[in-house]
């Protein structure tokens, strides 16, 4: 099996989705569904079940995935490797991150900065209301957003860390003195309404526009920013939703950050313009997958 082969097969199985698959790469996507016809001939199973709607690894395709994908990122990592030490990695990558998440890679910073001498890391401030932005201008080379990121134009790359949801509410409001919320409760706040158009499925993560049991969540005040946020809900006007790093490093007096039990934890991925791909940033995400073999 031919190396970019088992690349087409082991994206496929990480996207789930043959038209994404094939952005990712660079392919067309006949291309990626002739190269999983042919492995499944040569496996003698299905590696996917297909419909109209969806895309499903099926057991053969999951065996696979664990036997290929160790031995596939092993052989990357040394080709990386071979090719940083020859061509001296130097330069400087902007990293953007929101407030206290780029502590949570500081670790990754480190081995980065250790493995690399001759590269410089510039850090800046990425707005949690409008997050795409600087990516899009290119003001940053990389960001570390949460997920999903779903855009055409965009490589979402290894994920770095998790982390609870919290509900961020004033000191009055009736939620304050709880122990934990769950997201039906959700329906009997107003939340904010971020002022710039940041893509529904993105803002869902936080502020989902309807309870589990489908009730709506109100929108309320406009905001711009993370200082507007603050003050927003310190004032009672809205609630947020936040992360627990918010928590610990905004402990505002008249602030109460409660636990949303029943939330998935939200996840956080170095994401970067796919046009703008540079040795350095494969440096990089190379070093955050090292730090855990588990990484995709």
């Amino acid at each position: 099996m031919e190396l970019r082969d088992i690349e087409i097969f082991l994206t496929l199985v990480e996207e789930l989705h043959f038209g994404r698959t094939a952005e990712r790469l660079h392919i067309s996507q006949a291309r990626v569904s002739q190269v999983i016809r042919k492995q499944e001939r040569r496996i003698g199973a299905p590696l996917f079940d297909r419909t109209s709607r969806s895309v499903r690894v099926t057991p053969a395709g999951e065996h696979l995935y664990r036997e290929l994908g160790a031995g596939y990122r092993q052989i990357m990592d040394g080709i990386e490797a071979v090719s940083s030490a020859a061509r001296g990695t130097s330069g400087t990558l902007t990293l953007g991150a929101m407030g206290p998440q780029a502590l949570m890679i500081h670790e990754a910073v480190e081995s980065f900065r250790t493995r690399y001498p001759a590269a410089r890391i510039r850090h800046r401030d990425i707005n949690p209301i409008d997050p795409l932005p600087l990516l899009r201008s290119g003001e940053i080379d990389l960001g570390l957003l949460w997920l999903p990121i779903r855009e055409p134009d965009l490589t979402v790359g290894p994920v770095t860390h998790t982390s609870a949801l919290m509900l961020m509410v004033a000191d009055t409001h009736p939620y304050a003195d709880r122990e934990s919320v769950c997201l039906e409760d959700f329906g009997d706040c107003t939340f904010i309404t971020p002022k710039s158009a940041v893509p529904a499925y993105i803002e869902e993560v936080f502020q989902p526009s309807h309870t589990p049991a489908g009730r709506p969540v109100r929108r309320g005040p406009q905001i711009a920013n993370w200082h507007d946020l603050l003050t927003t809900v310190s004032s009672g006007q809205a609630v947020g939703a936040t992360v627990a790093e918010a928590a610990r490093f905004y402990p505002w007096p008249n602030l109460v950050f409660v636990p949303v039990r029943d939330a998935p934890p939200c996840r956080w991925a170095l994401v970067w313009r796919t046009a703008n791909e540079t040795p350095l940033l494969r440096a990089f995400a190379q070093t955050v997958r090292d730090l855990d073999p588990a990484t995709p």
